[in-house]
């Protein structure tokens, strides 16, 4: 298929960019037309009804069967009013994606008649069928039954003509299938622990919630290209392609006029997520052609997360109606920047506090540094359970490289702020401190405000930044569901809190007041977390050497970062907070080692057809006008001129014949080494894809990448980079 083709096909694609109706109305009054909300429930529940439900969300109180049916009738009543005739319930399965079943209100009632029905126990529980989801070896093959639980905490919305209510999935033993269920847990436990911590300095305190704004980047290309690179469509990434001359070295894309057809695109994507109460806000061009990043404005964690989800899903269908494909794998194409899903992290009490931002006075600003450092501790402990939490096929693509964080896990606080946590460790007396320290302290301690003042700078190769009041969790992938790094995150803050608790309590005790306990063990967790804060580049060579002598962790990969769930002491950590139990552990430890081995396996099936049927024919193919050429000119030139005219020619066939036995030779490599994985265990085929079978194809697109070079345009099978990064 030639080039001309591929234009042609993305020339039938294209249409005019359409303009995106509003209903004539601004944002504001349409926004969350489509979610259930509270202040809509108020309209359609009795008080009694609504005042339990509220109950139930605010502090996990049962919701009886009349309650519940109160509920239902009202979200039937609500969601039929807007055209609904189907209802589901949305869950999470370890898949990474979404997964719902869709079932109708209408149920025949005899005599040719039918009603619409949805009551509390449609509501409250069903019953999908578990056999396909993963699972880890949590259940035997013949136990498919499994229960998607409603979770009143999260409102239900309404997708064209179906009623989307968010639930938790779990097996018939009660163990969790997905991310929702140990989510809520790890929200839960940081609460009460948070919660603990800062009633030293405000007994109003009663509640902590934690905050999460996710930045979501993702590329579109044109649907008639993507047709055509079926490894594009089959694995999210480009395994072939030479770069092109122009890439993002101009910078030139990055937060620029954003194209007409992109436009309209986002504009009809950003009406969909208002409606359904998605508080979009920001849009912009990214770094690399045909890359854009959106971001919304901070919401409770457990809803933030739901949105992302809901975010993929309508940025994917919104994608396809404009003619475009979108793409979050975290690096679709070589030489230019990946994706990434920053995670932006923070912690609020009841009482309007952002226990991460700093204070007007010595007391605000004490309970502030408590939280930093036991933040900085927390990562400093498990640093390799977090890397674990972001481990993936497509992350191993994007982690260490010009845009992305390092595998290595560290903390960047700003060189002010990590000076002063210097400063306090030294200047904290050994003993019992005298009311001069004390207040020589708290007067140092006053002026952070001042300190921190627009010194947080975004160091973007830092996995773990504090920008100002909050942290910023860059390692997290594209395509990732962000729940996974969140349960990690909140979990590994809990477990340090609580300890931090123990630690202050014992103490005090011991005859320190309260201030003098809370400062002395701060100055314990700032000097023994040291090794994990780190201020400067991320990228170069000498944090990797650095990094080594401070024995902080490189797990390069994804199966090495995923062995630290088989650690007995971190499956201890989620068992005793209640999180996740060891099974559950160990299960999501088999599920994702079996996921990074099938997609490289795909990836590996996709490299050996692509390489033998398209590329290698176009090539032998070009080759033999080649050859033909050369002979010709013998004929009509006689041996010795004719030689000498076809100099170039005979060097490109010679070119070519390496390439293509390069090509040959490591596709035979690539079937030989797979051969070898038949009868292996699933984490031996997620290492050797890692070690063995990710380099011989490496090698296989080099070969292919060189033949792209030099045969004809029209010839080569496959549309190339630079039509793919710069069809708009």
């Amino acid at each position: 298929m030639s080039t001309n083709r591929f234009q042609a096909l993305s020339e039938l694609h294209y249409r005019q960019p359409e303009k995106v109706e509003s209903h004539g109305k601004r944002v504001s009054e349409y926004f969350g037309e489509n979610v259930f909300a509270y202040h809509k429930m108020r309209e359609y529940l009795t008080d009694d009804a609504y005042d339990k439900l509220m109950d139930c969300i605010e502090h996990g109180s049962r919701i009886d069967r009349q309650t519940a049916d109160h509920v239902a009738a009202a979200m039937k009543e609500w969601s039929i009013q807007r055209g609904a005739t189907h209802y589901t319930h949305w869950f999470q399965p370890l898949t990474g994606s979404t997964a719902e079943k869709h079932d109708s209100f209408f149920k025949p009632i005899g005599d040719g008649r039918a009603i619409e029905k949805f009551d509390g126990s449609m509501l409250v529980q069903q019953e999908p069928d578990a056999s396909s989801f993963p699972n880890g070896g949590i259940r035997n093959t013949f136990e498919a039954r499994g229960y998607t639980l409603w979770d009143p905490s999260s409102p239900a919305f309404l997708v064209g003509s179906t009623l989307c209510i968010p639930t938790i999935f779990l097996s018939y033993t009660g163990h969790a299938l997905d991310y929702k269920m140990p989510l809520m847990k790890a929200l839960h436990v940081v609460d009460q622990a948070a919660t603990a911590v800062a009633q030293y300095f405000d007994k109003e305190v009663t509640k902590v919630q934690t905050t999460l704004g996710w930045e979501q980047e993702y590329f579109l290309i044109d649907s008639a290209l993507y047709n055509a690179r079926p490894d594009i469509a089959m694995t999210g990434r480009a395994l072939f392609g030479a770069r092109p001359a122009k890439g993002q070295q101009l910078e030139d894309h990055y937060f620029g006029s954003i194209p007409e057809r992109v436009m309209a695109f986002m504009q009809d994507f950003e009406q969909e997520s208002h409606l359904l109460g998605i508080p979009v806000t920001t849009r912009h061009n990214e770094v690399a052609p045909n890359q854009f990043e959106l971001a919304p404005m901070f919401e409770e964690a457990n809803l933030a997360n739901d949105h992302n989800q809901l975010v993929m899903d309508v940025l994917e269908k919104t994608a396809r109606k404009h003619n475009f494909r979108l793409l979050l794998h975290e690096k679709p194409f070589e030489g230019i920047n990946g994706s990434g899903k920053h995670n932006n992290w923070s912690l609020s009490t009841n009482t309007g506090v952002n226990l991460l931002k700093p204070g007007k006075n010595p007391k605000s600003n004490m309970q502030f540094l408590t939280f930093l450092v036991n933040s900085v501790a927390a990562i400093h402990e498990n640093a390799d359970v977090l890397r674990a939490s972001i481990a993936t096929v497509g992350n191993d693509h994007r982690l260490g490289a010009n845009e992305a964080p390092p595998a290595i896990m560290s903390v960047f606080l700003g060189d002010q702020l990590a000076a002063m946590l210097d400063n306090l460790e030294k200047n904290i007396k050994a003993g019992k401190m005298t009311p001069e320290d004390k207040t020589e302290l708290k007067l140092n301690i006053g002026k952070l405000p001042q300190v921190l003042l627009d010194n947080t700078d975004r160091n973007r190769t830092s996995p773990f930044a504090f920008t100002g009041n909050k942290f910023e969790f860059r390692a997290v992938g594209s395509s990732a569901n962000c729940a996974n790094a969140m349960i990690t995150l909140n979990t590994i803050v809990a477990n340090r809190l609580i300890q931090f608790k123990k630690d202050v309590d014992a103490r005090i005790a011991k005859g320190d007041d309260k201030d003098e306990a809370i400062l002395k063990e701060l100055q314990r967790l700032i000097k023994v977390s040291k090794s994990i804060r780190f201020e400067g580049n991320g990228y170069g060579d000498e944090w990797v050497k650095e990094a080594a002598k401070r024995g902080l962790s490189n797990l390069k990969d994804t199966p090495s970062a995923l062995k630290v769930w088989k650690d007995k002491e971190v499956q201890k950590m989620f068992e005793k907070l209640n999180v996740l139990t060891h099974e559950e552990v160990h299960a999501r430890y088999e599920i994702e080692v079996e996921n990074y081995y099938r997609r490289r396996e795909i990836e590996a099936l996709i490299t050996s057809d692509l390489a033998i049927n398209h590329i290698l024919p176009a090539a032998v193919g070009y080759q033999s006008k080649l050859v033909d050429n050369v002979i010709g000119l013998q004929e009509v030139l006689g041996s010795a001129e004719g030689k000498a005219a076809s100099k170039a020619q005979v060097e490109l066939i010679k070119h070519i014949s390496v390439a293509i036995n390069a090509m040959k030779s490591g596709v035979d490599k690539l079937n030989a080494e797979r051969a070898k994985l038949e009868k292996a265990d699933v984490e031996k085929k997620a290492e050797t894809y890692c070690n063995k079978i990710m380099p011989i194809m490496e090698g296989i697109r080099d070969a292919a990448d060189s033949l792209e070079m030099v045969v004809e345009d029209e010839s080569w099978p496959l549309p190339k980079m630079r039509e793919i990064l710069f069809t708009r």
